[in-house]
């Protein structure tokens, strides 16, 4: 994530809120909410089902600053909980929904442009792209997410997938070498 030089680290932050600083808290939750926000809507495809999921995982945050120890960096933390915040969702639904009928329409409203040509082509785009994301098997969509969204390393989204780093990088690769032939096409 873009930081300035002197800007504390995640986890400078995290010790500090955890020691009462309140303004830490707003920093961290500044450079991590749009990332994951973007994480969880492109699994569950349903802003609103997002938002409440959003406030989960930053309700779990709360409730787990007392115990955070900085073993591992807080991007991987933080996204571990989101992981398995959808899995907790998964298993109460007991399946997987397809996405809502206007999911495109929901997608392209994240992406307001001024020029209506402009915005025709980035919704166009982003709806290409959201559609093969979806065709995706299921690991490898998560990888992506995780990596693009999060901005992860390799170790740690499969500290968070439970697998590999190379894995990982199987389900990476593959799901890029899919994208980009579903988006040639």
């Amino acid at each position: 994530m873009d930081q300035a030089v002197d800007a504390p680290g995640d986890e400078t932050l995290m010790q500090a809120w955890a020691a009462g600083d309140a303004s830490a808290f707003e920093a961290l939750y500044a450079r991590h909410r749009l990332p994951l926000f973007r994480f969880l809507v492109g699994h569950v495809h349903d802003r609103p089902l997002a938002e409440e999921l959003f406030q989960d995982v930053w309700q779990r945050v709360i409730a787990a600053r007392d115990g955070w120890r900085p073993d591992a960096p807080f991007g991987a933390w933080l996204y571990r909980i989101a992981h398995n915040r959808l899995t907790d969702h998964w298993r109460a639904q007991k399946h997987r929904p397809p996405a809502p009928a206007d999911a495109e329409q929901r997608t392209a409203a994240l992406a307001a442009g001024d020029d209506p040509e402009q915005h025709a082509s980035r919704t166009q785009q982003a709806m290409r792209l959201h559609q093969a994301l979806d065709e995706l098997p299921p690991e490898q969509r998560q990888a992506v997410l995780l990596r693009l969204h999060g901005e992860l390393s390799l170790e740690e989204i499969g500290n968070i997938t439970g697998v590999g780093r190379e894995t990982v990088k199987s389900r990476l690769r593959y799901a890029m070498d899919r994208l980009r032939g579903r988006l040639q096409a």
